[in-house]
């Protein structure tokens, strides 16, 4: 228990930080405006709280009592050269840019919120009408800049005291709070996860109650949200509380339909919801490329659809890797995340997840890697990287005996890519050249001929050489009742799939 000197003391250090936490230029110029125009201005928020628990900011928000805009005009009048400043008229803020530091500047204002809208009706207020709307205590910390009480801080609603016991805790009743911006359930849950807090247990059950109104928030509201979640160092603590308050029911339900242990004759498959999250976990340990954690998400999200009881073999999920890419762009169109190549990317990492397992599993063949390197491309390594963290057996020996097949696997994809050269490669024999031969125009007997080729030099029947391509070409040709119409010279070869490959030898 802290004596009477040591209490003094403690808040005596406690104004030493806060007068260190608005040290800089800008700050000074902010009090000194408050001086001469006998206005109020405090820091307030994300940065006092992050100054607390020792994080870097280079976000400030700034409440003035009175008009924002007006206010930021006469900062940035007064640090001159250096600042940026934008003014946004309709929401009443500015934003200045100063040293590679963003303040932001708002009027204090009171919030009025509608059944069915999470845009407020907003109009002016005091400093604690404007902490009253604040989603979390320790987001209602605010430091004075003003005259009469500089670098103290306002703690109306225990903040501080939150800080320390690492709780999340809404400043009035958490259902108001949730069900007047219902984003603030998510928010709840990413600073749980990025802080590694507890949320408190009131708030925790008003989430519970208010979940189905997130329906209200925009998707890519709560994808912004999800995916701050996603690139903390254990998203799976984040997913876990998702599940367990309901909302990720609401906006992600393929991902908790994941969820679940079925038992027939004793024999039960593992819950591929935590299954899921300890690849998550365990690939966040090695890459902070996002969507290859979306890849981690979604590898396995076909597995609920296609899930079968065989009397002898027990539980399958045959096919799950080709329905879970058919799923990612409605997935991505629903979450309203990027369509494009982002989209793609995860769609062949979910379709290609099983195939460095199944190689782990068997002999290795020359013939398989290559297959494997064309298919995968550039991204064989992510490839590698997502199939190592799917690796989540409780067998030890189990783990130990792929873990070794692994780097077999990996020491052969060296091998025939120094070889071989087989990413993004393209065969001898294109669709021109077929068409010319074959007097034909782009048609399904052209892609047919095309990916017999291609296969045919991946699985080493032929070499990858013009000639030996040329000659399979026109026998298939003649097999499927096409007549030739022109030969062609190798010289005459289209010069749009650049230089061909090393040969690639026929296996033995």
């Amino acid at each position: 228990m802290l004596t009477t000197f040591s209490l003094i003391s403690y808040f005596c250090s406690l104004m030493e930080n806060f007068q260190k936490a608005i040290s800089g230029k800008h700050f000074a110029v902010i009090a000194e405006i408050c001086r001469q125009h006998k206005l109020e201005a405090y820091v307030i928020g994300g940065y006092v709280r992050d100054f607390l628990l020792g994080r870097k900011s280079k976000d400030v928000d700034i409440v003035v009592i009175g008009d924002g805009i007006t206010f930021a005009q006469k900062v940035a009048k007064k640090l001159g050269k250096g600042s940026e400043a934008k003014f946004y008229g309709q929401f009443g803020t500015a934003m200045l840019k100063y040293k590679g530091i963003e303040i932001e500047f708002v009027g204090a204002r009171k919030e009025s919120y509608k059944l069915y809208s999470r845009k407020p009706k907003v109009e002016a207020g005091t400093l604690a009408d404007d902490q009253n709307r604040r989603d979390f205590t320790i987001n209602t910390l605010a430091i004075s800049l003003n005259e009469n009480n500089y670098g103290q801080l306002i703690d109306p609603f225990g903040g501080l005291a939150d800080l320390e016991q690492q709780i999340l805790r809404t400043p009035l009743d958490p259902d108001i709070t949730y069900s007047d911006d219902p984003l603030r359930m998510m928010r709840a849950i990413r600073f749980a996860t990025q802080l590694g807090f507890q949320i408190e247990t009131k708030s925790f059950e008003a989430i519970k109650r208010n979940k189905k109104r997130i329906k209200i928030v925009s998707a890519e509201r709560i994808t912004d949200e999800l995916n701050k979640i996603l690139m903390t160092p254990k998203p799976s603590v984040g997913f876990k509380l998702l599940f367990d308050t309901g909302l990720l029911h609401e906006f992600f339900p393929q991902m908790a339909q994941l969820h679940g242990v079925e038992i027939i004759n004793g024999k039960g498959h593992k819950d591929n919801f935590y299954h899921t999250l300890e690849v998550l976990d365990n690939l966040c340990k090695v890459s902070d490329d996002l969507f290859l954690r979306w890849s981690a998400i979604l590898h396995d999200i076909a597995k609920p659809p296609t899930k079968r009881f065989d009397p002898q073999q027990g539980w399958t999920f045959h096919g799950h890797e080709f329905l879970g890419a058919k799923m990612v762009p409605g997935i991505f169109n629903q979450l309203k995340l990027p369509l494009g190549d982002k989209m793609k990317f995860v769609q062949k990492m979910v379709l290609l997840h099983l195939r460095p397992i199944v190689l782990a599993q068997e002999t290795v063949t020359d013939s398989a890697v290559r297959r494997l390197l064309f298919d995968a491309g550039d991204d064989i390594d992510k490839l590698m990287q997502l199939c190592d963290a799917d690796i989540t057996s409780k067998n030890e020996f189990k783990v130990k005996k792929y873990r070794e097949n692994f780097q077999l696997v990996r020491q052969k994809l060296k091998e025939i890519e120094a070889k071989d050269k087989v990413r993004n490669w393209q065969p001898p024999v294109d669709g021109e050249i077929i068409m010319k031969v074959f007097g034909l125009k782009p048609s399904k007997d052209v892609g047919i001929i095309k990916t017999a080729i291609r296969e045919a030099v991946l699985d080493g029947i032929i070499e990858n050489d013009f000639d030996e391509a040329y000659v399979f070409m026109k026998e298939l040709g003649q097999k499927m009742g096409l007549d030739i119409q022109t030969e062609v010279e190798k010289a005459t070869e289209v010069k749009s799939n650049g230089p061909l490959p090393e040969k690639i030898k026929p296996a033995k």
